[in-house]
């Protein structure tokens, strides 16, 4: 659980060595509800979720251990540094971003997760035909993300259906949302 660099680097080698098939990566974890679940249903798949608020993280690891998931790893890491010192021969085979914040005032747009050089940095990690499925229930957001990838050299969106289903806290708070598959071409 780090946020420096070359913590985050060593703990990433040890959790995804080479030889390491694809793995099931959500950003922005929260306390785990998700990827707990999405785990248990498939304990075949590696998942990892990242998070940067500590307590989050710690709360996420309780729950896992409670159900002593070994397929399920929580770190504490920000996003992009996380793309950036991921091992090279490693590849994700899926990204869930649920819910991330919509910084809805314009000026604070810069702030947003999804950008174009975070789509980037996502092609350039995800194997071919890797999914990357999209939630929010911030309207203006998800408008301005799926234009995002419908200009995207690396992804297309797909009418596939949303692949695991599981109620998380935020979607709980939500009047509706809205969600997205895109594929790494």
């Amino acid at each position: 659980m780090a946020l420096r660099r070359e913590a985050l680097q060593g703990t990433l080698g040890g959790i995804l060595p080479a030889g390491t098939p694809p793995f099931v990566w959500e950003v922005g974890c929260g306390h785990g509800h998700f990827l707990a679940a999405y785990a248990q249903a498939h304990p075949g798949e590696l998942c990892l979720g990242i998070d940067v608020i500590r307590e989050r993280i710690e709360r996420a690891v309780r729950k896992r251990d409670r159900a002593r998931l070994a397929n399920l790893h929580f770190i504490r890491a920000e996003a992009q540094m996380f793309l950036e010192v991921m091992p090279a021969a490693a590849k994700i085979s899926a990204i869930y971003v649920l819910f991330s914040d919509p910084w809805p005032k314009q000026r604070h747009h810069k702030h947003r997760l999804m950008q174009p050089g975070f789509l980037d940095g996502l092609a350039g990690r995800a194997g071919q035909g890797a999914r990357l499925y999209f939630r929010t229930d911030h309207e203006p957001y998800f408008l301005e993300v799926e234009t995002m990838l419908r200009g995207h050299l690396a992804w297309h969106l797909s009418d596939e259906a949303w692949p695991f289903e599981t109620t998380t806290v935020f979607q709980q708070r939500a009047a509706s949302h809205r969600s997205l598959v895109a594929v790494r071409k």
